[in-house]
């Protein structure tokens, strides 16, 4: 059963960090693009970074740029996002998503939610003082 599952989500003071945790079963994540969203109430989900399994190139929003990163561990078979310098808009709740790798010369910077075919169940992430 192929199953992703998302923690390390909760409640931190402006300017702290997180990370948060993607951890693959039932299949590995050497051949696809991960990639990690979020969803604010009231808006739509957004793209924060995806890595490319095949060339492990990265991407990171502008909006988290210089503040997020999204590392790996191959031998524990999951994605982290590293949160640094937590802002209060940072506020939402965080999935990470499976999908193909992108075609050689490509980034997962141009894919959006529905290039992702796997799913975590989302992990709450509240930064407030």
């Amino acid at each position: 059963q192929l199953q992703l599952v998302e923690s390390g989500g909760g409640l931190v003071q402006p300017g702290g960090s997180l990370r948060l945790s993607c951890a693959a079963s039932g299949f590995t994540l050497d051949y696809y693009a991960i990639g990690w969203f979020r969803q604010a109430p009231g808006k739509e989900r957004e793209g924060v970074s995806c890595i490319s399994s095949i060339d492990m190139s990265t991407y990171v929003a502008d909006s988290v740029k210089g503040r997020f990163t999204i590392p790996r561990d191959n031998a524990k078979n999951t994605v982290y996002l590293q949160m640094n310098s937590l802002k209060p808009e940072d506020t939402a709740v965080y999935y990470c998503a499976v999908g193909a790798p992108p075609l050689p010369g490509r980034s997962c910077s141009g894919y959006d939610a529905g290039d992702y075919d796997y799913w975590g169940q989302g992990t709450q992430v509240t930064v407030s003082s």
